[in-house]
């Protein structure tokens, strides 16, 4: 009989300790290789280990809730023949399962919070099931998890779990005085029909980020808009060769915003930077990793562009068409999420005039783009129809104050407006 392989975590980039939300095979199952084997989530994204081989799951080593880190042993697999049936897609697994009947209660919690210990904290239980960043706090405030009761969900505990517990049930909302208040809950099953519809795995994870985005950036939204009439003959005639080309390819206008943003983030640096801890400095990057923000059938995610300043059009072009076909199949790695320096969010193939995107922290701006549109626009003597592109570029004002907001936006069209400027 062939001895089983120790199927383990792989690189998952700069994570540790992140704790496993699912586990979707059992000891006896059949796998095939690259099928999910369990799912991780941690504060930035959730990711799937896959079976690096086919063959039958000997032991599963883990169970949800365990934090694990890359090396990390999951299961023993041995080799041989995967399963017959074809599994399932990675994107109709992120689709939730249908709602189960609600668990039994957990205990309410106690009355008001044990007294702090000595420094140094609690040392939280592996079992509890909360993200790293609620571990720490909890430490630092010398908190015991398990007192606290969870509301995320599959009993996660949250942050707002936490401080509740500290601020205790006694207090009035009014004694409180800081905090949001909550959106009164409303029967709507009173005023007709209803359905529930469960959020998609990538919006419950991407949702807290946003809010907290929200939340802690004073947003300031800047627009303007380029002409980009010789632009986009340019671009057409490139598109033309490349559908032509022995493996074809789509050349878009992204390719063009992204030469253009690194150009931009070179003279205004303070737009690839980002803020301290301390909020007191700017930390300067000297790399440009350009985040673009990718519409699949789960919910938006935001893969990166490695080193965009050394890469040209045709090669942007390519890695855009990989990169979108991976986040549509659900297969993007931890890897490809990660570094970001800036980030943009085109809606050209939709429409739209203009919006406010969300500074995707800890960076400190995102461009957003809409559909272009032929527009009267006088140059000297008459007017003249002209490809005019809306820009919405949105920013941090404790960084960027609107005067700088309004350069970084105009030297963007500048670069745009001239397809040769980009080659500087």
């Amino acid at each position: 009989m062939t001895a089983p392989t120790e199927v383990k975590v792989p690189d998952i980039g700069d994570f540790g300790a992140v704790p496993i939300i699912e586990v979707h095979v059992s000891a006896g199952d059949q796998v095939n290789a690259e099928d999910p084997l369990v799912t991780l989530e941690s504060d930035k994204a959730t990711m799937d280990i896959p079976a690096p081989i086919g063959g039958s799951v000997a032991e599963v080593l883990v169970k949800v809730g365990d934090e694990v880190s890359e090396g990390s042993p999951i299961l023993l697999l041995i080799p041989g023949d995967g399963a017959v049936s074809t599994p399932p897609s990675l994107v109709e697994q992120q689709e939730p399962a249908p709602a189960s009947a609600p668990a039994t209660a957990p205990a309410p919690a106690p009355s008001a919070p044990a007294a702090a210990p000595a420094a140094g904290g609690v040392d939280t239980p592996a079992g509890i099931h909360a993200g790293p960043s609620v571990r720490r706090t909890a430490r630092e405030l010398g908190v015991d998890l398990a007192a606290v009761t969870p509301t995320g969900p599959k009993g996660r505990i949250t942050k707002d779990d936490l401080l509740g517990f500290l601020k205790g049930p006694a207090q009035p909302a009014a004694a409180v005085g800081a905090g949001i208040p909550e959106i009164p809950a409303q029967d709507f099953s009173t005023f007709g029909p209803i359905d529930t519809a469960p959020l998609p795995r990538i919006k419950k994870v991407s949702g807290p980020f946003l809010h907290r985005s929200w939340l802690n950036v004073p947003h300031v939204t800047h627009n303007d808009e380029a002409d980009i009439t010789d632009l986009d003959r340019y671009r057409k005639e490139l598109d033309t060769a490349a559908k032509n080309d022995r493996n074809p390819y789509r050349v878009t206008l992204l390719a063009f915003l992204v030469k253009a943003c690194v150009a931009a983030l070179k003279k205004f640096p303070e737009f690839n930077s980002s803020l301290s801890p301390e909020k007191d400095a700017l930390i300067l990057k000297h790399y440009y990793n350009i985040g673009i923000a990718v519409d699949t059938p789960g919910g938006l995610v935001v893969p990166v562009v490695k080193d965009a300043d050394r890469k040209g059009i045709v090669e942007l072009s390519r890695e855009f068409m990989s990169t979108s076909a991976k986040a549509r199949d659900g297969k993007l790695g931890p890897s490809d999420l990660a570094g970001g320096t800036f980030t943009i969010s085109s809606l050209g193939g939709i429409g739209g005039t203009s919006f406010t995107p969300i500074v995707n922290a800890p960076e400190v701006a995102i461009l957003g783009v809409v559909r272009s549109k032929l527009s009267p626009v006088w140059n000297g003597t008459e007017f003249t129809a002209r490809n005019m592109l809306p820009l919405s570029l949105s920013y941090d004002h404790r960084v960027i104050d609107g005067a700088l907001a309004a350069r970084f936006a105009r030297h963007l069209c500048y670069l745009l407006e001239d397809d040769r400027r980009l080659l500087l």
